[in-house]
């Protein structure tokens, strides 16, 4: 077995990883537009709310209860900006691991194919000592001077 055989699986391995990884970084992708879709919703929401019966509430109970339901909705919004964050935090982490992996990846494929170049060129190299050799000894059988 040559040395670029004894590395395909390894490289396969690798190359397992690193799909993993792909498929993990784009979960967790995913999870973030979720994640600032959702954000993004409340504070649209946030904005229509304040926009809509600003200053015509003039019943002391409803007052309280507009802004106690602006506080819960600003919380709300704080919360998930926090989930957002730690979204973005995951991916990255995430797309680190993949680039880790496909560093790697990428290292054994150049080594495997650094270690094919080398067995090609020795068994061009041996295929020319052959045909050499084979060359000098029908020379000697037709009785001429081995020497070039």
């Amino acid at each position: 077995m040559t040395r670029s055989q004894r590395l395909q699986p390894l490289l396969r391995v690798k190359q397992q990883n690193q799909d993993e990884a792909a498929r993990e970084l784009a979960s967790r992708e995913q999870a973030l537009a979720e994640q600032q879709s959702r954000l993004e919703a409340l504070r649209q929401y946030a904005d229509e709310y304040a926009l809509v019966g600003d200053g015509s509430v003039t019943n002391p109970a409803l007052l309280a209860n507009r802004l106690a339901f602006r506080a819960r909705l600003d919380q709300a919004i704080v919360q998930q900006s926090r989930a957002v964050d730690t979204s973005r935090e995951h991916s990255e982490v995430e797309r680190a691991r993949l680039m880790l992996a496909s560093r790697e990846t990428h290292v054994l494929e150049k080594l495997s194919a650094s270690y094919h170049a080398d067995e090609v060129r020795a068994a061009e190299q041996r295929t020319q000592r052959e045909l050499d050799d084979l060359g000098a000894r029908r020379r000697v059988a037709a009785g001429q001077d081995p020497s070039p």
